[in-house]
């Protein structure tokens, strides 16, 4: 069974906030004395609550007199160069979850792209009918997808290159070269695709452009 999610927020019934004070100062101690133990780091706890005529310090004053004093000695840039006020941390989350938005729509643009792409290798769209903001996009796609082809290509000449050149048998030859030129002849046919798709968007911008300049002409 999962815990329930603890809601931040002021506990009003004052019996149930002392006893989450207890079970929470007890937990707070136990991960101190963990925190010094594993860790070898000096730690103390200094807790001043309702319920206690005197704050209570762990693991004792002697001890809190030493951190507090190492404290003091420590240079002011030092003390603050990982304190955050409440400002600068929802800063440092905005920033940091505007990164992930950002992220994620670049992730979810491309895919759109790519699924354009195979729509129009399998003629269920065209090119035309791509809405004009989204042929930069789906251009760079394009782009991306000769890259790795032709990358892909290079490496699997070179691999034939090589396997040519050594003494392999001949069995280990056909087997080699059955499986490598279905592979090539796809990697260009690819290349031929993404080659007609880059053309018709090019075009596709031509033809727009020309048409926004024939408007403009009519004007004058």
């Amino acid at each position: 069974m999962t815990r329930k999610k603890v809601k931040m927020a002021f506990i009003e019934n004052e019996t149930a906030r002392k006893s989450t004070f207890k079970k929470r100062k007890k937990g707070l101690l136990k991960k101190a004395d963990e925190l010094a133990t594993l860790c070898d780091v000096p730690v103390c706890v200094v807790v001043n609550s309702p319920y206690g005529a005197a704050p209570e310090v762990w693991p004792s004053r002697e001890t809190a007199n030493k951190v507090v004093a190492q404290w003091s000695k420590m240079p002011v840039m030092d003390k603050t160069k990982k304190m955050v006020n409440q400002e600068t941390y929802l800063q440092q989350r905005i920033a940091k979850a505007t990164e992930s938005w950002r992220k994620a729509r670049k992730e979810n643009k491309e895919l759109e792209m790519k699924n354009i792409m195979f729509d129009c290798l399998s003629t269920k769209t065209s090119v035309p009918c791509i809405p004009k903001c989204d042929l930069p996009d789906f251009g760079s796609v394009i782009e991306q997808y000769l890259k790795d082809v032709n990358r892909r290509m290079e490496i699997m000449k070179r691999n034939e290159v090589e396997e040519s050149s050594s003494s392999l048998v001949h069995a280990a030859d056909v087997a080699t070269t059955s499986t490598v030129i279905p592979m090539l002849e796809m990697g260009s046919s690819s290349v031929g695709f993404h080659e007609k798709i880059r053309d018709q968007i090019e075009n596709t911008l031509n033809v727009k452009k020309t048409d926004k300049d024939l408007d403009l002409n009519k004007k004058w």
